[in-house]
């Protein structure tokens, strides 16, 4: 590991646990939440600025995105993004959060070779997601990284291994992993209020479709090829008059998301979340399936051999019903035509979880009958219950697993990532949870991974 990484070989043991300063606009001379002194604060380098960022880079005074917690425990220093107009304005909010420095690139290399930045924020699209943090980690430095953590099963594999090799902290963005009535649902299942488990259920919603889009020559201030990165060479398509978040149909931004190039439409876009949690309950995390079904899939456009013939729409699956079952008998469903969240079915009751409610017989009964001090504690792997992005800067000052580690992540989206071979190739898949292979298709099995174009290799 790379020994002119501060955060690393701070003593954090040493690290008073008051909380001296807070809110939003910490100059550079106070005290992070959490840590000694101005000094010990960690340095931050943003890569991808977008609306999950912060939506001030798009629509002024707007109020959402992750970026605002980060400056109560650390300092943003740099912020980098292919689009020239998102990073100026990010650089701007950014300032607006500290005295210190700021500075803008375009190119993420920057971040990864400044010593003197601790922590890495991922909040690119998808296909970008495993080279950069592989980098960061062998840099020496931490990582948060936005969901999903990757692009294919392999990424995860290679994720994996270099967080165990370098120990780097890495909390994916996972936030519902710290969301307090999935922590109680977790909670109940491993107190037997349910019994024993036996089906749990994901909604995740349809996916939306667009009219043929057009190539046309990218935006002035976006470096389309630097965009594309690992991704195949494509050309920029952009079509006006959308009613979803962006107004506009197009192959980027927040619209990556449905093209299989990219992303893995909802199946790892919600399916994140939910198959994340699931598998929490389920106890599956050092496992996967044995089986994966697609009993329902509808793609926008026509598919040959896994590949859509179309290029010019969106092409991930809009309608879909995956089931994975494992050895023992438990199987998880993956829907777009139920409630979005989760659905526990035990021997003894079910509960179904999102994010606006936890309900259900078992939940009702817990009136008269608590849950046992302490025990979302220890489902929260013994730490203080806290926001994700508040853990994930625990786990820094005490070198700790965060709550939503790479392993169990990986373990999670890769059903995810499964289920999206399975509706592409429309077949149903084995799979060794062990060897983590396909078993008897090698059509499927090479879908596992994905050439990188030739200077976007991923190097672990």
């Amino acid at each position: 590991m790379n020994s002119d990484c501060r955060i690393k070989r701070r003593d954090f043991a040493a690290v008073a646990a008051t909380v001296i300063g807070g809110g939003l606009g910490l100059a550079r001379a106070q005290v992070a939440e959490g840590f000694i002194s101005a000094n010990e604060r960690p340095t931050i380098g943003v890569v991808g600025c977008g609306l999950r960022w912060d939506k001030r880079v798009m629509v002024p005074n707007a109020n959402y995105g992750l970026g605002k917690q980060f400056p109560k425990f650390g300092d943003i220093v740099a912020v980098c993004d292919v689009d020239r107009t998102r990073v100026a304005r990010a650089g701007d909010i950014a300032r607006q959060w500290s005295s210190g420095s700021v500075y803008q690139c375009s190119d993420y290399r920057k971040i990864i070779d400044d010593k003197s930045i601790d922590v890495v924020h991922i909040v690119t699209p998808d296909h970008w997601h495993a080279k950069i943090a592989i980098e960061a980690m062998l840099a020496g430095k931490d990582v948060y990284c936005e969901k999903p953590m990757t692009l294919t099963i392999q990424e995860g594999q290679l994720i994996r291994e270099v967080q165990q090799r370098t120990g780097a902290v890495f909390q994916v963005g996972t936030q519902q992993r710290s969301g307090r009535q999935f922590i109680k649902a977790i909670a109940m299942i491993r107190d037997g209020r349910l019994g024993r488990l036996q089906r749990v259920t994901c909604g995740i919603d349809s996916s939306p479709t667009s009219p043929a889009l057009k190539a046309t020559q990218s935006p002035p201030e976006i470096d389309w090829d630097r965009w594309l990165g690992p991704a195949p060479v494509s050309k920029y398509r952009f079509k006006d008059g959308a009613t979803n978040i962006m107004k506009h149909w197009s192959n980027a931004h927040y619209e990556f998301r449905w093209w299989y190039d990219f992303s893995g439409g909802k199946l790892t876009d919600w399916g994140a979340h939910h198959v994340d949690i699931a598998t929490w309950g389920m106890d599956k995390t050092e496992t996967g399936p044995v089986l994966v079904e697609p009993l329902l899939v509808e793609h926008p456009v026509e598919f040959k051999n896994g590949y859509p013939v179309r290029t010019d729409c969106y092409n991930t699956a809009t309608r879909f019903l995956i089931k994975a079952s494992y050895a023992d008998g438990m199987q998880l469903s993956i829907r777009h035509d139920s409630d979005n969240g989760i659905l526990f079915e035990g021997t003894k009751g079910r509960i179904f979880v999102n994010r606006g409610r936890l309900t259900g017989k078992p939940v009702e009964d817990l009136k008269d009958d608590p849950l046992p001090d302490g025990i979302m504690e220890e489902v929260y792997k013994g730490q203080p219950l806290a926001d994700h992005v508040t853990n994930f800067f625990q786990a820094l000052k005490t070198r700790a697993e965060p709550i939503s580690d790479v392993a169990s992540h990986h373990r999670a989206l890769t059903t995810c990532h499964l289920a999206g071979i399975a509706a592409r190739l429309g077949t149903n898949l084995q799979w060794d949870p062990v060897q983590e292979k396909v078993v008897g298709n090698d059509e499927a099995q090479a879908f596992i991974s994905r050439p990188k174009r030739k200077g976007y290799e991923i190097e672990a």
